[in-house]
């Protein structure tokens, strides 16, 4: 049985990473909330325990913990390792987009390559400066918003934007509010409880986003113990994992403005919407930073090929 203890021999942040290190990539961990090494892994939450700073200095490498510090240390990694928990609902917090998001297990840890279509404006997908000699708001809707993190980097990436954050989950809104008023942004962001479009009022939005779940039950049976510690809520879509994807695609006619844009991720059910659709050209995006799965289609495309949806 692994022991958690720290030893006695170890007593700065360098040697207890690499203690942490040798833990983690013999206990066959998952890494893929945040970091993709069993080194990053430590050095987080190992300086997290230290309460240094994530992006900390080679000095605080010496810094020897303080006794209630490595009992902390011995109740994180035991939740790493027996619990198989992701480390960032271990720390409640995570980052996307270069910002700090509260996190718990009432929603997703944010991981989704739509944070460097942000950075990017949406470029060349909108045309954000056509759209900025109309002196009006950018209007933009986050379906399944989840801890609002895409609704937040919307807000803090594009200037002058308004983005509506929807979710059927209250516990999950909870999150998305604490995140918007960390961010200072609760007159800019608004959330919307409704189950898809259903409580969502008829309004047009030059940008439909969204990260909905799109997990087959298979696919969830089979993926490593650390995403079973994350909400089914938000990973099971029926249907191939297309349920929520095409449920968007159905509504969007009404809420899209003539010049606005759907962006949806479905990652791995990329290939079966393809399949679904074999005649709507869907736009494939392509990462610089890595990631998958994530189309693009414009309003023309969206009226175009309507009745197939």
């Amino acid at each position: 049985m692994t022991s958690f203890n720290v030893p006695s021999d170890v007593k700065t942040m360098h040697e207890m990473i690499l203690w942490a290190e040798d833990l983690f990539k013999s206990n066959n961990l998952y890494y893929g909330h945040g970091t993709d090494n069993a080194l990053d892994e430590a050095a987080y939450l190992i300086s997290y325990c230290a309460e240094k700073p994530i992006d900390f200095s080679d000095d605080d490498l010496k810094y020897q913990f303080t006794q209630n510090q490595r009992l902390n240390v011995t109740k994180v990694l035991q939740q790493r390792i027996e619990e198989r928990l992701p480390a960032a609902y271990i720390t409640k917090c995570a980052y996307f987009f270069g910002l700090e998001f509260e996190v718990n297990e009432n929603v997703l840890i944010p991981r989704s390559p739509i944070a460097e279509l942000i950075s990017e404006g949406f470029f060349p997908w909108f045309d954000l400066a056509k759209h900025s000699q109309k002196n009006t708001p950018l209007n933009i809707l986050d379906m399944c918003t989840g801890s609002g993190c895409i609704a937040i980097a919307c807000a803090k990436g594009i200037e002058n934007s308004q983005v509506d954050a929807v979710d059927v989950s209250t516990e999950a809104l909870e999150v998305a509010r604490s995140n918007i008023i960390k961010h200072d942004m609760e007159q800019r962001v608004f959330t919307i409880q409704s189950d898809m479009f259903n409580n969502l009022p008829l309004k047009k939005y030059d940008i439909i986003v969204s990260n909905p779940p799109y997990v087959t039950q298979s696919e969830i049976d089979g993926l490593p113990d650390e995403y079973h510690q994350e909400p089914s809520l938000g990973l099971f879509a029926d249907g191939n994992g297309l349920e929520f994807a095409i449920a968007i695609l159905r509504k969007a006619k009404d809420y899209l403005n003539t010049e606005g844009i759907v962006v949806i991720e479905v990652g791995n059910s990329a290939e079966a919407l393809k399949n679904h659709f074999p005649n709507i050209p869907f736009t494939w995006l392509e990462f610089e930073m890595g990631g998958e799965g994530v189309f693009v289609l414009d309003a023309k495309q969206i009226n175009q090929y309507h009745s197939q949806f």
